[in-house]
């Protein structure tokens, strides 16, 4: 590329910014931690973060159906490439735990790892911080979005250019009826983002890693957890085996925290990120912050689900007095 084609280049995106900030720019966002309740129920308040994963859960298992009936001998395709990737992970988790370990492992560690990159990547999808319910009566300065009913749902959605108003004196543009000023509770929002999904993960986690150990080593390995020996014997060096169990254990709950900070932490912080740049650079640059977020929501998948793997192979891994 010569020099006059690199300037051409550069020109246009700042073209491109310029007119995203000034004809795109979307109302200030909102930042808010907890999910939104879209949808009420006599017994049941349906937050977004909920009706995402049904809606992942949905897909997943349909496309499992059909895809599993798809399988053949010689694959290709769409179908090859799904088989390869499960085949691939399938491969990676017996080289880590071995051809026996790993195949009472891998259905548990393949769930985590498909079950949040999934989620991860459905909440990059377009429209999932433009459509949804609206809610009144924050007093912030909100923004103006149309509502509409679909198939018997009432919906809205934040129209492009759309300014801020304070919801306490609304400003309803050309006096049309349909226009409305408050909060929007997008109907899709990253499950992940719920604190509460990645404990459940994190705790779906430690209850098979633990169940592993107990069924491998017996009551054996609740040793490396209470180790009382020594006291038992008299032995007043036995307090340090004592202390070091209690570490074990602290530790050991611990994780869970650990995991479930971990993974909230990173997709939230994503998702405040790509609504800030949104708002602040609508084109081209924000491109740059989802092609960040795809790694970052692998990264997390990948990380939490080798863990997991990590430690139950460390579970099922025999401890005596020799191998401290």
């Amino acid at each position: 590329m010569n020099k006059q084609s690199l300037i051409v280049l550069i020109l246009f995106v700042f073209a491109f910014i310029v007119l995203g900030m000034i004809y795109l720019k979307p109302p200030p966002p909102a930042i808010i931690i907890a999910p939104e309740v879209i949808f009420h129920t006599n017994f049941l308040d349906i937050t977004n973060t909920m009706f995402t994963s049904w809606v992942v859960l949905t897909l997943l298992i349909t496309s499992s159906f059909f895809i599993g009936r798809r399988f053949s001998v010689i694959p290709s395709g769409f179908v090859g490439g799904i088989e390869f990737v499960i085949g691939t992970f399938y491969d990676l988790v017996v080289s880590m735990a071995g051809e026996q370990n790993g195949r009472r492992f891998f259905w548990v560690v393949a769930t985590i790892f498909f079950w949040i990159i999934l989620n991860n990547y459905f909440a990059l999808l377009p429209g999932n911080f433009h459509i949804g319910v609206t809610e009144a009566g924050h007093g912030d300065p909100q923004a103006v979005f149309h509502q509409a009913t679909i198939l018997g749902i009432d919906t809205a959605y934040i129209p492009l250019g759309a300014d801020s108003v304070d919801y306490n004196n609304v400003i309803v543009p050309n006096g049309e009826s349909n226009n409305f000023s408050g909060l929007l509770a997008p109907f899709f929002r990253s499950v992940n983002t719920d604190i509460n999904t990645p404990l459940a993960i994190a705790i779906f986690s430690f209850i098979f890693v633990e169940y592993w150990g107990l069924s491998t080593l017996g009551f054996g390995y609740l040793k490396k957890f209470f180790s009382f020996q020594k006291i038992l014997k008299g032995n007043p060096m036995g307090i340090i085996d004592v202390f070091v169990g209690f570490l074990e254990l602290v530790s050991e709950l611990s994780r869970m925290v650990s995991f479930t900070f971990r993974l909230f932490g990173n997709i939230f912080a994503g998702e405040v990120l790509l609504i800030m740049m949104g708002f602040l650079v609508p084109l081209l640059v924000i491109n740059i912050f989802y092609g960040l977020e795809l790694f970052v929501g692998f990264i997390q998948a990948f990380v939490f689900a080798m863990l997991t793997l990590v430690f139950a192979q460390t579970a099922v891994s025999h401890h005596d007095d020799g191998s401290h």
